[in-house]
């Protein structure tokens, strides 16, 4: 063998040896590296974003929580409105972004779910987002842009303390960007709070006086300019006894609870429903369907 063949062995001994190694160190790599996400399930009718090693897809959720419009009482006003703007969305026109604000346990949440079941099969679906990957946004808008299907991005107990990047992220998608908004895609929003943002005391302090009208501060101004940004607001108030106890009646029959048979058991059933009320120190519709999830139960124990 000549010395030329020789050399040309070595440098193909030295080259195997290389890509072997090469080999070895991807090896290792791709076993710290997330799982490539799985195709999107556009059958499914709702989808969760989630994020894996800085990376978002869209997750298909399997059983949404279905709620039917009519299970949730004493908030017409607030689902014809929600129902009205969803209706619109759906058949193509003009809608707006949405901000329900108002008491805990009023029905703000439930009332967007009820939205999917009755719009679902008409092309409603339905994304949730946490507010930490709110920044995410244009990329999920991206990943439906083009599709048939219309998508409501849910962020569900929405609120922010200064400086949050989902705040500013929210803020562009909603009406601050060059590029228009997604004409299949909107964001429902959910908050206890109307203006997102905790409120502080010195920031009145910075309210001006000009003739005889009333000029907030900037403080006051920056957090009054994101809720605006969503086009229609929504607001739930708190339940009286009235409204408490028609929403125990309806999940009860909801549960497939009888309505009762005698004056005695109706005293009783209204009894034990301001009971549980006293136990939790508030009425709500949420504490209304807890109610009658526990009463339904021990209701079909008592028959078996």
């Amino acid at each position: 063998m000549t010395a030329e063949a020789d050399e040309t062995v070595s440098a193909l001994d030295a080259l195997s040896q290389l890509l072997g190694r090469v080999e070895g160190i991807l090896a290792r790599v791709e076993a710290v590296l997330p799982p490539a996400p799985a195709p999107i399930d556009w059958k499914a009718t709702a989808f969760r974003w989630r994020k894996r090693a800085g990376r978002g897809h869209l997750e298909a959720v399997r059983h949404p929580h279905a709620i039917r419009l009519d299970d949730l009482v004493a908030i017409d006003e607030q689902k014809r409105a929600i129902d009205a703007n969803t209706r619109q969305f759906v058949a193509g026109l003009p809608a707006n972004n949405v901000l329900l604000t108002g008491s805990r346990g009023t029905g703000k949440s439930s009332l967007v779910k009820a939205m999917l079941v009755k719009y679902a099969a008409r092309g409603l679906r339905l994304i949730e987002v946490d507010k930490s990957d709110l920044v995410d946004l244009p990329d999920i808008a991206d990943v439906v842009d083009g599709r048939r299907e219309r998508f409501v991005v849910f962020c569900d107990d929405l609120t922010f303390d200064a400086g949050e990047p989902g705040y500013k992220a929210l803020k562009v998608m909603l009406d601050g960007t060059v590029a228009a908004a997604a004409p299949n895609m909107l964001i429902y929003a959910t908050s206890n709070r109307r203006h997102l943002l905790p409120e502080y005391f010195s920031e009145n302090l910075e309210t001006k006086h000009v003739g005889d009208e009333v000029h907030p501060g900037e403080s006051v101004e920056e957090k009054i300019s994101l809720s605006e940004r969503f086009g229609l607001w929504i607001s739930f108030y708190p339940f009286g006894q009235d409204d408490y106890l028609a929403a125990v009646a309806g999940w009860l029959e909801a549960f497939g609870v009888g309505a009762p048979k005698s004056a005695r058991e109706a005293e009783n059933r209204t009894r034990e429903a301001l009971q549980f009320t006293l136990h939790r120190g508030s009425r709500s519709g949420r504490i209304a369907w807890q109610f009658a999830k526990s009463y339904a139960g021990a209701a079909a124990l008592r028959r078996r």
